[in-house]
Formats: C-alpha cells, structure tokens, sequence
C-alpha cells in the first residue's frame, strides 16, 4: 500500500431504539465484527463498545471512542429498528466517510422478541440524513446477515479511502496550461467544495528549484535506481542525471509544500517550452512517482486528471495512468487481430496512448526514449524521456472527474480490458476494448464536453468508483457510463 494514500480504520457503532431488546443490537453487533475478523482480518475495523440507544450523550460517548481508537471511518449498524435521531447526529458530527447498514432477521423462529426492524429502521435513518443533510454511503441492499453485512464494510473500505483521502489531499500544480490546450479547462471552485487545497505555482518556480538542485548528492542513488528498473529498456543513459535532478526536485517541493495536508498529487507542465529549458521530457519521472510511491503526475497541467488519478489509486490501492483517448484502431488489425477472437465490435475499441507517463510494472516491455511527436520540431537530445511500451493486457476501469466550465461536476465510469493484441506504434499505448465505445464516446465523452483524458485503474473498479461520485456530490444524473444498447441515451437518435 502506498504511503501518499490513506490507511482506512473503521468504527463499528452498533444503535438500538429503546423500545426494542439492546441485547439484539450488542449481539448483532458481535457477530458481525466475528464474521468481519473471520474473512478479512481485524487491522481495519474497531468494534465501539458503546450501543447508542435513545440517547444523545451515548452518541457523544460513542463519538468520543470512535475518535480515540483511531478510526477515519464510520459504520452505523442497526441492530434493530434503531433511533434516528442520536444516529444520524452521530453521522453528521462524525469527520470523515460514514456507511449504514442494517441487521437481517435472523429465523422464523425468532420474530416475536428477536425481531429487530431495522429494515424499516433504514428508512427512518436515511430520511432523518436527509433532513441534516449529511452524506452517508449505503448499499445497494442494505439490509443483511452478519456475513453479508461484512462483505458490504469491506466494499466500504476503498470508498472511504477516496473520500478520507480528498478531505486531507493537496493538488500542485506548475504552470499554465499549455496554449491551444483548452480541453483540460480546470475551475478550482469545485476543487475547494471538495476540501481539496491547491498551490498554483509557476514553471519558472519549478526551474528555479530544479537548477538549485544541481549537483545534489543524492542523484547518483536515483540514477543507479532508474539503471536497475530500465535494465536493456535504458536507451538513453545521457539523460539519466538530469532526470534523477528532476525527481528530487518534485519529491523535495512536495515535502516542503504539502503543509499541513497528508496526500498531494502533481498536474505539471511538460510543453512547450519545458523541453528546451530543462533539456528534457518529464514522462519516466512522473512515471515513477507514480508507480512506486502513488503520488499521481498528471502532464499538461491536467488538474482533474490529476485529481481522477489520485481517487482511483486510493480505490484500488495501486498504480494508475492518465492517457489520451486517442486513436481509433485500423481496419486491418481489427480484422487480422480482433475481429472473431474477441466479443468486441470495431468500435467497441479504441487505442489509449500518452507519451511515456505509464509506470514500467504496466507495461508488457519498455525503453526510455524520445519523444516522437516533440521530436518532429525539436532537436530530439531535448525530447529525451518518455517511457514507451505496449500497455499489458487485462481489465482496466476507463474513468473521470471534471468540473465544467460553469461549474458543474461531472464524472464518467466504464469498465473494458486492454487486449492482448501489439500496437505496433510509439508512447505507451494500448488497445483498449470498452462494450459499446463507440455510443459511450459520443453521448457521453463529446455530447457532455469531456477532455482527451482519461484516468485508468487497473482493474474493474467501477462499483467503487461510481459510489465514491455519488458521495462526495456528482448527481447521478451527471455520471456518465457506456449504457447497453437496450438503454438509449438522452440524446441518442432513435432513427439512427
């Protein structure tokens, strides 16, 4: 598990409405820690032994504990019908992502004294959060044995990490957009509502501290490191201390920088002129903040790319890319490499690429090289790099937060695989298969004003990722996905 990620510890606070048996609650309470324990280890959970009932101060007690023993995280379990009013003053003045969930009846030789209610306790909890406006986590059948409702706490635990993680997250940033760059439009004012802090900087700041950095005694022990991930992929060994300089340079902004904020992630400049001026490309260090410490670098000063980045390393607790959603793939290799050896129509598939950004350990091989593109203009010793290679094959969760230009969030989630199949082309890339891309990319990437950028974990993610959206304030009417074609889009012709 990354260090710039959070470390989730759950509460368990069990509730019992007064006019229904405690020993319900405490009981259900017990087992459901037993079964939790059982599968999934006792590191993230803490079972709170005060059982609010129909009292405030045992809310405050109960408060009090969670917050001692450490949690970050809040489980309200009805054990019973529960009171709504102490429980949802606990969620509302609990810091942090909290989840309900209820307790099932257990027999039908048990449904006089050891009925509980707590399916209907739910919508008693879920109207009085309404009314204090507090968010909460529940779901989708909230209501379950104690086996099940452990399985739910643990499909809580990357959701909260998000969402703990944003609350205490700083964005950096270097430079402007690139000119001609408008698609990565980046509104702060949602950043903000968000509890997210940022530092604008400059790139004349950043080379300011890249030039300290000079001759720093420590880059000898990043060259060696980079020679030892390269291995024959090192094809251009010249550029190895420059790079070392750069990473340094950025590790030491963000311990400097951070302030009173636990996690960063970097949006960082990478053209025009970055190139001529440091000497070099940024890709393999952003690469490798990403990958081996889970500090997300996107480039062109992608805020929300950055931002996307980082909720989908603290989902799925691993490395992520940012790349473009760029080129379609050719008929030929459709038909010499795809077509009757995958479900996947033409234009289910799509190939993402970006320069050199994706960590070594999601590559099928790589080399550190030039970048191509750049080089059609510059002297190709200042484009020198990127880390290329074909992206590894398998499932990947195609992801994004953004913030319209007047303000609205937005975010889009689906869920395909990366094929087996070369790319035979430049950057690190790969063929990319989304079930029914090609209607997703039209009434949902272009029809909702999307970015060339996409965040992608490695791994189907989306059922946490979609949850962590909802949670921190996207309507779901704003949460775009690649709908089967029995589901037509708002906008989609039905002529068509």
């Amino acid at each position: 598990m990354f260090k710039n990620i959070p470390k989730v510890k759950i509460g368990i606070v069990a509730v019992s409405r007064d006019c229904f048996p405690a020993s319900l609650a405490i009981n259900r309470r017990k087992a459901l820690v037993e079964a939790y324990t059982a599968k999934y280890g006792a590191d993230d959970i803490y079972e709170c032994p005060v059982c609010i009932i129909e009292s405030e101060t045992q809310m405050v007690e109960a408060l009090e504990d969670v917050k001692k023993a450490g949690c970050n995280a809040l489980v309200v379990y009805l054990g019973n019908f529960g009171p709504e009013i102490s429980e949802t003053l606990l969620a509302k003045h609990f810091e942090g992502p909290k989840m309900f969930c209820a307790a099932a009846e257990e027999s039908q030789n048990d449904l006089s004294d050891g009925r509980g209610d707590a399916y209907c306790g739910m919508l008693n909890a879920s109207y009085n959060l309404r009314l204090r406006s507090v968010r909460a986590y529940i779901p989708e059948y909230p209501v379950g044995t104690a086996a099940e409702c452990a399985d739910m706490i643990h499909e809580f635990v990357p959701i909260a990490r998000a969402i703990y993680g944003l609350s205490k997250l700083k964005l950096i940033t270097f430079g402007p957009r690139p000119n001609n760059f408008l698609a990565c439009n980046a509104p702060i004012q949602q950043l903000y509502n968000l509890g997210v802090e940022v530092e604008e900087n400059s790139e004349l700041d950043l080379f300011e501290s890249f030039n300290k950095h000079a001759g720093d005694e420590r880059i000898p022990e990043v060259v060696a490191d980079m020679e030892k991930e390269l291995g024959q992929g090192n094809k251009k060994p010249e550029v190895l201390q420059k790079l070392a300089q750069y990473e340094l340079t950025l590790l030491d902004w963000v311990e400097a920088h951070k302030g009173y904020r636990e996690y960063v992630c970097i949006a960082g400049k990478c053209w025009p002129a970055f190139q001529t001026q440091f000497g070099f490309v940024p890709c393999y260090v952003n690469s490798r903040l990403t990958g081996k410490l889970g500090i997300p670098v996107s480039c062109e000063v992608d805020v929300y790319g950055a931002l996307s980045e980082f909720i989908g390393t603290c989902v799925s607790g691993e490395s992520v890319t940012l790349l473009d959603i760029n080129n379609s793939v050719p008929d030929d290799m459709y038909d010499a490499d795809i077509k009757g050896k995958f479900d996947y129509k033409h234009t289910d598939t799509f190939m993402g690429f970006h320069c050199g950004n994706t960590c070594s350990t999601r590559l099928v091989s790589y080399e550190m090289k030039y970048q191509k593109i750049m080089a059609r203009n510059l002297p190709i010793e200042v484009t020198n790099g990127t880390l290329e290679g074909d992206i590894a094959p398998g499932e990947i969760t195609f992801y994004r937060l953004q913030s319209t230009s007047d303000n609205i969030l937005r975010a889009y989630v689906a869920q395909g695989e990366v094929l087996p199949v070369a790319t035979r082309s430049f950057g690190g890339i790969g063929v990319f298969a989304i079930k029914e891309m090609g209607r997703f990319y039209r009434h949902v990437l272009i029809e909702k004003g999307y970015p060339h950028h996409g965040a992608v974990a490695f791994g189907h993610y989306g059922k946490a990722l979609y949850e962590v959206f909802k949670y921190i304030g996207v309507c779901p009417c704003e949460i775009g996905y690649n709908q089967p074609a029995s589901l037509p889009y708002a906008t989609e012709n039905p002529f068509a």
